[in-house]
């Protein structure tokens, strides 16, 4: 069994955000799990936030949605294949 995951970290919410939200869209449907981590108390956010995402699929759209990611300032993204040994 592989999984494909993808860790990103958001260094500056108001500008990348919304960027990094149309991409997780755009691949949706490779998104199997996501979630999103940021400080936030009542009314006032963080402007770091993390996101983790389990990717099904084929490697080739992971590492195109990895790509796509990194490129976006602001944003820092790791791709791992996570492979169980039987």
């Amino acid at each position: 069994m592989k999984k494909n995951v993808i860790l990103i970290l958001v260094s500056n919410r108001s500008k990348s955000a919304i960027t990094v939200q149309k991409l997780l869209t755009e691949y949706g449907c490779i998104i199997k799990t996501r979630l999103g981590i940021h400080d936030g108390v009542e009314n006032v956010c963080s402007e770091c936030g993390l996101v983790m995402i389990e990717l099904s699929g084929s490697d080739k759209k992971a590492k195109e949605l990895y790509n796509k990611l990194s490129a976006v300032k602001g944003v820092s993204a790791k791709l791992a294949s996570l492979k169980m040994n039987i």
